[in-house]
Order: structure tokens, then sequence, then C-alpha cells
């Protein structure tokens, strides 16, 4: 594994933590699906952020609000598919 992904995972970690700060709330399944939806999060703005021209580096605040963004927005939609679910 690249080490820039290794490092994404781990970003996505406190992004998801961060995510929860931002967006509290009963979630569905817990920390632990809200620290998932943080580690998918960080790696959607791996992926996307060079996508749009966007040059972030391992371990900058970039990475971690980019990150943060990613878990935010994964977290909003995962409280919507789940709420139209119940």
């Amino acid at each position: 594994m690249p080490h820039g992904i290794l490092g994404w995972l781990l970003i996505g970690l406190v992004a998801g933590a961060l995510g929860k700060l931002i967006m509290p709330g009963k979630d569905p399944g817990g920390v632990i699906v809200t620290i998932l939806i943080g580690i998918a999060g960080a790696l959607l703005a791996f992926y996307l952020t060079p996508l749009l021209g966007l040059e972030v580096r391992d371990s900058t605040w970039q990475a971690y609000a980019a990150a943060t963004a990613g878990a935010v927005i994964l977290l909003a939609l995962y409280r919507m598919v789940i709420a139209r679910r119940i």
C-alpha cells in the first residue's frame, strides 16, 4: 500500500471524529460506523482532490480539511439513506 493511502487512512480516523463533532446527534451504527465513514471520506478526498486540480499532501491542514469535508458529506448522505429506510 502506498504511503499516501496509509496516511489518508490515519487522517480518516481523525476526520471521522471531527465529522461527528460537526454533525452531532444519534447515528445508526454508532462510533465505529462514524469512524469508517471518516475513513471513506478521507479516501474520497484522496482521490478527488487531484481531479479538482488541488495539490494536497499527507499530514497537512489541507489534508485534514479535505478529509473532514468528505466525512461530513458522507455522514450526511448516510443519515439521509438510513432515515429514508426507517
